[in-house]
């Protein structure tokens, strides 16, 4: 390992490699060119990585000497300015943006015209779903009695609560046409695949985006029912620390763990990544999941990822002399409302933010950790990756007289 190295540079490093071998894209054009379809398709793609994956399945559906189909035509449905013109400008598909992660009133015009596609589809037509995570406040049709202020009402509060995402499912389930198979049901007699990246726990299907094309009959964990749907999960939160692992290894570190859990309430989440942070020279820990935030009356800028990096910059000062990084970011490349993506954050952090004449202690109380993060030069901005398989969380301790300061060519925002 080369000793003058930036340890800010080796994470970015690691964190790059998880999102390269989670690429909506890519994946999605490994899963499209294994695929057996003889039938006309019809393409319908969703959530934070729908404009990747749905690029991924034109490039490899395009190709009928491997797949023996055609793409007729595509809904395409993703956050606000996470699609680019490339897809705009085929003829072939139907692009639309909505919000996330509280719904909109381009949610439910989303879920209408999810909805009427689904309609459509002949029987003798082939359905290809591309679901990843926000496809549960992306795409909403409500069920009688229940309006857009109540669903933002409900969603806003689960959220401000810290409401873990299965609890949040079940209620959204309960309000919705669309979700908990409520799409499946739209559907006629066709063949359906469906294509899933996962952002929840053990990637139980029933949880991706609320299943909208799982049966309730279906068995959460081989993802089975009554409806013969071909379901596939493609990319998970699994595969990327492992190539985040990977990358480490390659930079000559010696990996302790890469399956270490964020999931929980992010103080106990902080408190185990704080006992687990690397405890001999040149090593490195990678966890993966996400942890949820109970916030305040009126919160500050910030996500679950930069509240977690700046909670932890206490304990790094206070170890200043180990020489430890810790980068925490989203794998899609936006943390909570915000255009950024985490904190990567150093024993140097607390020294800088103070400089800035930003609080540490009062920023966090108010779920303002962004501000904190900028001021002190520890904001992770990344745009939209095109992926979505929850959170990373990577430490890395260095060895020899290797610096975590930035320079010009290494900042973290």
């Amino acid at each position: 390992m080369n000793g003058e190295r930036s340890l800010h540079a080796d994470l970015r490093t690691m964190f790059a490699a998880g999102i390269e071998a989670v690429s909506g894209e890519a994946a999605t054009r490994r899963a499209c060119r294994a695929l057996d379809i003889a039938a006309p398709i019809r393409l319908v793609a969703f959530g934070k990585a729908a404009g990747s994956m749905a690029r991924g399945a034109l490039d490899a559906l395009d190709d009928r000497e491997r797949t023996g189909g055609r793409v007729v035509d595509a809904l395409v449905i993703s956050k606000h300015g996470h699609l680019d013109e490339t897809l705009r400008r085929d003829p072939r598909l139907v692009c639309l943006e909505s919000s996330h992660p509280v719904p909109d009133r381009d949610s439910l015009a989303a879920g209408g015209a999810l909805l009427a596609r689904l309609g459509d589809v002949a029987d003798d037509e082939h359905l290809l779903v591309l679901i990843s995570g926000g496809g549960s406040a992306l795409v909403e049709a409500l069920v009688e009695g229940v309006d857009l202020s109540g669903l933002r009402a409900r969603t806003e509060a689960l959220l401000g609560n810290g409401a873990a995402i299965g609890e949040i499912n079940r209620v959204r389930r309960g309000l919705s046409r669309i979700k908990g198979g409520g799409a499946l049901a739209a559907c006629g007699g066709c063949g359906i695949t469906q294509l899933l990246i996962s952002d929840v726990p053990g990637d139980v299907v029933t949880d991706i985006a609320s299943g909208p094309f799982v049966a309730p009959d279906t068995d959460a964990g081989t993802g089975t029912g009554a409806r013969a749907v071909d379901t596939r999960v493609i990319a998970s939160n699994a595969i990327a620390r492992r190539a985040a692992a990977g990358a480490a290894t390659g930079l000559g570190y010696t990996v302790l763990d890469h399956d270490g859990s964020l999931d929980g309430d992010i103080d106990a989440v902080r408190v185990r990544v704080e006992a687990g942070l690397p405890d001999e020279p040149g090593t490195v820990r990678i966890w993966g999941g996400e942890p949820t935030v109970s916030l305040p009356a009126s919160p500050g800028r910030g996500g679950r990822n930069q509240h977690l990096a700046a909670s932890l910059v206490p304990m790094l000062a206070l170890h200043h002399a180990a020489r430890i990084a810790v980068l925490v970011c989203g794998t899609d490349g936006t943390d909570g409302p915000t255009d950024a993506a985490g904190g990567l954050v150093d024993g140097d952090s607390l020294v800088r933010g103070t400089a800035a004449g930003v609080d540490l202690a009062v920023r966090l109380a108010a779920a303002d950790s962004g501000t904190w993060l900028e001021a002190a030069g520890a904001l992770v901005r990344t745009g939209p990756t095109g992926t979505n398989v929850m959170d990373l969380a990577i430490a890395v301790r260095g060895r020899g007289v290797q610096s975590t300061a930035h320079d010009a060519g290494d900042r973290a925002s």
